[in-house]
């Protein structure tokens, strides 16, 4: 025999071989099922109700399990009560229900009972609060854009512990983006699902916040929740009165008050720099209130300080209240059309002394700036 066949043989001893890609990923889609049985071992063992006891194990078992790796199964188990696969639906491979759910709620939906099931996953979050990125960029807009998969009883469900997640500062309302998908929208969805949250978020917190935390979340705009067909003021204010939510109908309609007054005075320090009219510019903004009304004492409110805003008062002192007089005076033609009721007059009252007080430089004029005319007749009827 030769000494070349007689050589050892090159050993791998202590050499790590990779697995090949496609068996890693058949592995990995078996491992949220391995996590989920274990998370079930902990949670069996409590008795339904024991809320503090779910605290207590779901705390435990975040010292051995991977929550931060298995984050949005965690939150699916929690939430929904198992597994989800791609397109909304269960995994269908024979297990239960998790023993801890938000679906194990009393029906109907009740607020103060779902509120035991949220307090456990606030303590959990608080404990562990590397889970409250992934719960509000990634599991709850997950869940949500699956919502209409589920029966109306779970929805509901769903949607108050969402609306006291919110409420409750432990996730962002990025999340309700996902309502405003089109499949979602267009069968009135995704606008119900938006409502039964704020219904929740209000129960604790005032429309004030709830305005903050949709600011801070990036929803801008109601209306998206909406089908196309319905995207108009008239069918949120009416949608929202219906479900004994006036506050949010009347603040939405603040909100585009405060969008429609912003235009007005953009367009009445245009029309001066143009020098128009008084008859141009009582007739644009007579076609903007047509098209995009705002109650008659915001209006003439808006309208005085549009055209306050557009003087240059960069003149001597003892020019100003001279000044001021002039420009009020060349302003009331375009003022009277507007204070023809006690109620805008009073109202353009409070803003002439309102702006006569934040500069005290035409204070004195106040009096004057009152009896302003026009041709013959007054803007405010003083006697």
């Amino acid at each position: 025999m030769s000494q070349q066949s007689t050589a050892a043989k090159p050993s791998l001893q202590g050499v790590r071989i990779k697995a090949r890609k496609g068996a890693v990923k058949a592995q990995a889609k078996h491992e949220p099922a391995v996590f989920r049985d274990q998370l079930y071992k902990h949670l069996e063992t409590v008795q339904p109700g024991d809320f503090d006891s779910y605290t207590t194990k779901l705390v435990q078992a975040g010292s051995t399990l991977e929550y931060l790796k298995y984050a949005d199964a965690l939150f699916e188990i929690i939430l929904v009560g198992g597994l989800l696969q791609p397109g909304g639906s269960f995994v269908d491979d024979g297990a239960p229900m998790s023993p801890f759910t938000i679906f194990h709620a009393k029906e109907p939906a009740e607020v103060d009972d779902i509120k035991k099931y949220i307090e456990v996953i606030n303590k959990l979050v608080r404990r562990y609060k590397y889970l409250q990125k992934p719960l509000e960029e990634s599991a709850l807009p997950g869940l949500l854009q699956y919502i209409h998969r589920w029966e109306p009883a779970q929805k509901d469900k769903l949607a108050t512990a969402i609306g006291l997640l919110l409420s409750q500062g432990l996730a962002n309302a990025s999340c309700l983006q996902s309502l405003s998908k089109d499949h979602l929208v267009k069968n009135d969805v995704g606008i119900n699902v938006v409502t039964i949250i704020f219904r929740a978020y209000l129960v604790d917190q005032s429309m004030d916040h709830l305005s903050a935390t949709l600011k801070r979340g990036g929803i801008k705009d109601l209306l998206a929740f909406f089908p196309p067909n319905k995207r108009d003021s008239k069918h949120l204010d009416e949608h929202f009165r219906a479900a004994n939510l006036p506050q949010v109908a009347e603040w939405w309609a603040k909100k585009q008050y405060a969008v429609v007054k912003e235009g007005i005075i953009r367009d009445l320090s245009e029309s001066q720099e143009r020098e128009d009219t008084p008859e141009q510019v009582v007739a644009a903004i007579k076609a903007r209130q047509e098209e995009s009304p705002i109650p008659d004492t915001e209006l003439v409110q808006c309208i005085w300080q549009g055209l306050l805003g557009s003087v240059d008062w960069s003149t001597r002192p003892d020019q100003i209240e001279g000044l001021a007089l002039r420009e009020v005076t060349k302003f009331a033609p375009i003022l009277e059309p507007f204070c023809d009721s006690g109620k805008t007059q009073i109202a353009l009252i409070n803003a002439v002394q309102v702006y006569c007080y934040e500069d005290t430089r035409i204070i004195k004029t106040f009096p004057q700036i009152l009896k302003a005319r026009t041709g013959t007749a007054k803007v405010i009827d003083c006697n």
